[in-house]
């Protein structure tokens, strides 16, 4: 079988972790996403995998050639050169998808479930139509477009609602697909949405069902929805009785729901848990309270901080007596100093934070020069009279222009 993962570019709801590496190889629960996905893949009998990207795909490169040899996949890259939304990426990569006449999954690569591929292809192949898509339950289906079957028909879907006013369901698209190769006749190569042009025409042909997805799901790409997630994985594992959490005998656990790599070091007298993931080479000092948080490699945090719903980056640093909350994000190599308070606060890469920082984006001016051509100007200066830091209010254009902020040192 084949499968094509919906990579796209620059990843820039998840930055500033985006800033440093592709979304697809940021780690979640300790293993890159995508190879959480690879495996998944493999293990249902895919043997060919095509990611589509528009965005450095020379720097996953690397990972995939171990991914290769590891899970023993053929994967390949179908590289846009202009962003050709969620459908025109099935007819760049034709060649690959259409090179027999079994059917292929597409999935996006920010979401996070258990991936039932098996389950997916037995229901595709028993009701014989088009296309099959998975659908999760919601508590809230007016924040989405809902999923609306034919009468009588429990599966075969009629059309899509964008954000009901009324009721009319409560399944949402999971983001998983199985498709006929027939499918590629309905995609020209252009930028075009799978969701929007391709799968009303499927419904008005009778050709689209939806089969329900159990369990946990969640779109992670977004840093409050990668927490959340994690949170969603770690109690999977724990209703699986998985072995790689930390056992509750542990001292340091307090809730459950840890999981620590065997080379990451653990002081004394901490309080770790619910839902935490402590990355390689992680130091985590004593008196430490962490929870609801992420750890990646090679950070550290020092003696008696408090740190809650909170991603620390790689390689970065949080002071004795720090507390960090609120989905606070450190990038790469991040500074946070003794007893500094960090509250829903996004620091970019390489930047040290010295004074109390509460809901900003924090640029360094080192990180600044070494950004040529994404910056326009003019210029404009702002004075935070409540933090007393004086920041430069930047019009940006380019990759980084969500971010509004920038507070030299």
């Amino acid at each position: 079988m084949k499968a094509l993962i919906l990579v796209g570019g620059f990843g820039t709801r998840l930055r500033p972790l985006t800033l440093s590496k592709p979304k697809p190889l940021v780690e979640f629960a300790n293993r890159p996403m995508i190879q959480h996905q690879v495996e998944a893949l493999t293990a249902a009998g895919v043997t060919d995998i095509v990611l589509a990207v528009n965005y450095r795909p020379e720097v996953m490169a690397g990972a995939l050639e171990e991914y290769e040899k590891q899970y023993n996949v053929n994967i390949t890259f179908s590289v846009e050169q202009e962003p050709l939304g969620t459908a025109g990426p099935l007819k760049l990569a034709e060649k690959v998808l259409a090179k027999d006449d079994k059917p292929f999954f597409v999935l996006n690569s920010d979401v996070i479930c258990d991936y039932p591929f098996k389950e997916l292809a037995a229901f595709h192949n028993a009701h014989g139509n088009e296309g099959t898509i998975m659908v999760t339950k919601v508590e809230e289906p007016s924040k989405y477009g809902v999923v609306v079957h034919q009468p009588n028909h429990p599966s075969r879907i009629e059309r899509f609602v964008e954000k009901p006013v009324e009721f009319v369901g409560n399944r949402i698209n999971a983001g998983i697909y199985i498709f006929n190769t027939s499918i590629l006749a309905r995609i020209e190569l252009r930028p075009t949405s799978i969701e929007q042009e391709t799968f009303p025409a499927m419904t008005r042909d009778g050709q689209l069902h939806s089969m329900d997805l159990e369990g946990y799901w969640m779109d992670v790409g977004q840093p409050k929805d990668f927490l959340s997630g994690t949170c969603l994985f770690l109690s999977s594992l724990t209703k699986k009785g998985s072995k790689e959490l930390a056992p509750t005998s542990e001292p340091y656990v307090y809730g459950g729901n840890v999981l620590v790599d065997p080379t990451a070091k653990i002081g004394k007298n901490c309080r770790i848990g619910p839902n935490v993931t402590i990355g390689p080479g992680c130091v985590v000092g004593d008196g430490v309270r962490l929870q609801r948080s992420v750890l990646l490699r090679d950070s550290q945090v020092k003696d008696h901080a408090w740190v809650k719903s909170t991603i620390v980056g790689w390689q970065s640093k949080v002071g004795r007596w720090a507390r960090l909350e609120n989905v606070t994000v450190l990038g790469e190599d991040v500074s946070i100093g003794d007893e500094i308070y960090v509250n829903g606060g996004s620091v970019l890469p390489h930047k040290s934070i010295k004074a109390n920082v509460e809901g900003m984006f924090c640029y360094a001016t080192n990180f600044l020069r070494t950004c040529p051509n994404n910056f326009s100007s003019p210029f404009h200066h702002h004075v935070n009279s409540q933090l007393g830091i004086f920041m430069t209010i930047l019009p940006i254009t380019g990759p980084y222009s969500s971010f509004t902020l920038a507070c030299p040192d």
